[in-house]
């Protein structure tokens, strides 16, 4: 179960709205810009406070920001609002990009996992992508405790990051900015290149291309129908 400590409130998944509400965007709106075009519609999942999102509506997209949390939402400005689960998301519209962030593909079950995609791909133009953050094993494998991430005055250090059996990993980070301190214990389930392009197969998508040279951030596409 994730779990998180410090000042503020904190989300189900451990996340303290607090420092999720003050830290700013760090590169991720013109990694998206490579894979989106400028002007487009994007549906972000797990939005959060709006880190991303308020980057991403400053350069012009027309956004809507979806999350469990009433508390996140709350912090969100510009862009339309949507408080719900991801799996359970049915807008009835689709988007030329939908933006799935956040390590999220890295949800310790399957089944969830599978209906995050599955959300992904039912809301995707068919001529539109899907943008997806994860850390590929050779990345993840410069991981250690004490290995620390984040723009200037907001640092994130690993404290925990150990197997924790049937394929997850138990990791632990330690969020701190202006004094505050915080921290965030989370089960995720590492990915393959492999794993990954099953993954995406299964929600009848298929890798695009990476945007960034350490391959962490990837567009994918839905597969053509074969009838084409």
């Amino acid at each position: 179960m994730n779990t998180g400590t410090g000042p503020g409130v904190f989300t189900s998944d451990g996340s303290p709205v607090e420092f999720y509400a003050a830290i700013d965007a760090a590169g991720e709106p013109e990694i998206i810009q490579r894979g989106v075009p400028a002007g487009g519609s994007i549906l972000e999942l797990g939005a959060g406070a709006g880190r991303i999102t308020h980057a991403l509506t400053a350069l012009g997209y027309d956004v809507v920001a979806v999350d469990e949390s009433a508390e996140m939402l709350a912090r969100v400005e510009g862009a339309e609002r949507v408080q719900a689960r991801i799996e359970d998301l049915a807008l009835e519209r689709r988007f030329d990009a939908v933006l799935l962030a956040s390590l999220l593909i890295h949800v310790p079950l399957v089944s969830t996992r599978r209906r995050f995609l599955d959300c992904c791909r039912r809301h995707v133009r068919d001529d539109g992508v899907v943008v997806i953050q994860w850390i590929p094993l050779d990345v993840r494998a410069t991981w250690s405790v004490g290995t620390t991430f984040g723009p200037p005055g907001f640092t994130t250090t690993i404290t925990e990051f150990a197997p924790s059996g049937r394929d997850l990993m138990n990791l632990t980070l330690r969020y701190e900015t202006d004094g505050r301190l915080w921290t965030q214990s989370i089960v995720e389930r590492p990915l393959s290149d492999d794993q990954l392009t099953t993954a995406l197969a299964e929600s009848g998508l298929v890798v695009d291309r990476f945007l960034t040279p350490d391959r962490t951030w990837l567009t994918a596409r839905p597969q053509p129908s074969r009838a084409a």
